[in-house]
């Protein structure tokens, strides 16, 4: 098997991932992501049209990576607390591993760029809600969990959890790991949503 060397476009996205992960809040310019990379700032854009559709391209890749993960889960596990635990963990670990990309999801990156972008950012976290409540709703359909309250309410605890937890690593500077002591923090989350 031969190492494929990525393309353009694929080491224009992981410079300015790995820019993130350098240097988390700062504003990444055209101009410092083209010397990044060793081409022009013509170059760059020969590839992506602005800055914005470098930053969508990247929602994409975390889109693609965490939801097609997610229906892996879905169809192995047949126990709904399973599932949860295990989509929570999956989008936990996914953060720890891109640290960049948690920039961009959590807007820290999106700040003085076009809003429809932090919009579009926010996405990501709407669907997982979604695929969580729907979740909820199964385990209450299919295996007569009762939570302690409704799906939407459970969800949105799930999501608190989860997104309080990216949050912090990105405010530590990546050094408060997303999946710390999961097992234990999960416990706490699923007494609160099932009893």
């Amino acid at each position: 098997m031969t190492d494929q060397k990525p393309s353009r476009r694929e080491a224009i996205l992981h410079a300015l991932v790995a820019l993130l992960e350098q240097d988390p809040g700062a504003r990444i310019t055209t101009a410092g992501l083209a010397r990044s990379v060793g081409v022009t700032e013509a170059a760059l854009y020969r590839h992506f049209p602005s800055k914005r559709k470098m930053f969508e391209a990247l929602i994409e890749f975390a889109e693609e990576a965490v939801f097609s993960r997610c229906q892996v889960i879905l169809q192995e596990q047949e126990d709904v607390r399973t599932r949860l635990q295990q989509l929570a963990n999956l989008v936990l670990v996914f953060s720890e591993r891109n640290p960049g990309l948690c920039c961009v999801l959590t807007g820290d990156a999106l700040m003085g760029e076009d809003e429809a972008l932090r919009k579009r950012a926010s996405q990501f976290y709407e669907r997982l809600e979604t695929q969580i409540r729907q979740t909820l709703k199964e385990g209450e359909i299919r295996q007569g969990l009762r939570p302690r309250t409704s799906a939407a309410r459970g969800s949105d605890f799930v999501m608190v959890f989860i997104e309080g937890r990216i949050q912090r690593f990105v405010r530590s500077s990546f050094s408060r790991l997303p999946s710390s002591e999961f097992d234990e923090s999960w416990g706490l989350v699923s007494e609160a949503v099932w009893g």
